[in-house]
């Protein structure tokens, strides 16, 4: 049997409603009445609302484009398992035996999905505020530092494996320009596919300038499938 309070330790919260809690935690595989996706729905909604106020307050300076890009890196399946384990929430779940020797326990999927059902239900407990407080607490404690580098620091990854499964080529980057003083330099980087440009970008490093064109790269190339 799942040890809630533990969990309910890790959400500094004792859930009134028990229930609610342990459908967060119960995947459809677990063969119950009630399963996590409508609490799912519900909490990816609440996230990308939290995740957006965190960033709109801690970085004033940012455009739209900027904090845009700054929260898709956070609020998608990697950055929600990274928070599920953060609070061991593969011991609390609800699995079939046959999901559990298929290591559902571990799978990215399963645990972004229960880790956005649990904060829907915390919101419906106890409100957005609660929610508010996790998130910060959680974030700050996974990412101790919280910049453009830090967090597109996978994007590159992701454009070389992308491209190279539909192209069997690997993304080239050029620098196209440079401006500003030396002591605050901004880099422009393109990116080219089979010699084809995708995406330019700027940045105030070109590892940041590379990653920010990567970023956009993907995207073109997502909305193309």
């Amino acid at each position: 049997m799942n040890n809630i309070d533990r969990l309910e330790q890790y959400l500094d919260y004792h859930f009134e409603d028990s229930q609610l809690l342990i459908e967060a935690l119960t995947h459809k595989s677990y063969k119950k009445p009630y399963n996590n996706e409508r609490l799912e729905f519900l909490g990816d909604a609440v996230l990308d609302l939290v995740v957006g106020e965190y960033l709109y307050a801690k970085f004033p300076h940012f455009d739209e484009g900027k904090l845009s890009k700054m929260r898709a890196s956070l609020v998608n399946e990697e950055g929600f398992t990274r928070m599920a384990e953060h609070i061991k929430l593969g011991e609390f779940i609800f699995l079939s035996n046959a999901e559990e020797n298929n290591c559902g326990r571990t799978k990215p999927s399963l645990l972004s999905n229960a880790f956005e059902a649990v904060m829907g239900a915390v919101y419906l407990q106890v409100g957005l505020s609660h929610v508010e407080a996790l998130m910060r607490k959680y974030l700050e404690e996974i990412y101790p530092v919280i910049d453009m580098s830090t967090l597109f620091k996978d994007f590159k990854t992701t454009l070389q494996e992308l491209t190279q499964a539909q192209f069997g080529v690997t993304p080239d980057y050029k620098l196209v320009g440079t401006s500003g003083p030396d002591h605050k330099k901004e880099f422009e980087i393109a990116v080219f596919i089979q010699d084809k440009e995708y995406a330019k970008a700027k940045g105030k490093s070109k590892k940041v300038a590379q990653q920010e064109a990567a970023f956009i790269a993907l995207d073109i190339l997502k909305q193309k499938d």
